[in-house]
């Protein structure tokens, strides 16, 4: 029950975010393109699976990204809000697909495999 629930709040985020992303009326091509860059941060990973999992996880967890839409919205920026709008959908997405937080002992291991 616990996962469905999580991959429920990932849907909810998903779609709110979404939704703000286009009643702000930004970009449909920038949103598609940006959707995925914080996947780019799975390439910590290279080096080796502790320092994989801490870059991959400062960049899927929704604390920066929230603090980045306060400020933008503070600082009335519409660049960083609609970046971080995207990077908080792409969270919403991850967590709806089962993918979460990771641990360092290896890639699949996460938090909501945990569960």
């Amino acid at each position: 029950m616990n996962k469905i629930l999580l991959h429920l709040e990932g849907l909810a985020v998903l779609a709110i975010s979404t939704y703000f992303y286009f009643y702000l009326q930004f970009s449909w091509f920038v949103y598609i393109i940006l959707l995925f860059a914080p996947d780019l941060s799975a390439l910590g990973y290279l080096k080796n699976n502790k320092v994989g999992s801490i870059v991959y996880n400062l960049f899927h967890t929704y604390t920066i990204p929230v603090a980045i839409i306060i400020f933008s919205l503070l600082m009335q920026n519409h660049i960083i809000l609609m970046i971080s709008l995207i990077w908080v959908a792409h969270i919403g997405m991850d967590r709806l697909f089962g993918y979460g937080l990771k641990y360092p002992e290896k890639f699949q291991d996460t938090h909501l495999n945990r569960i």
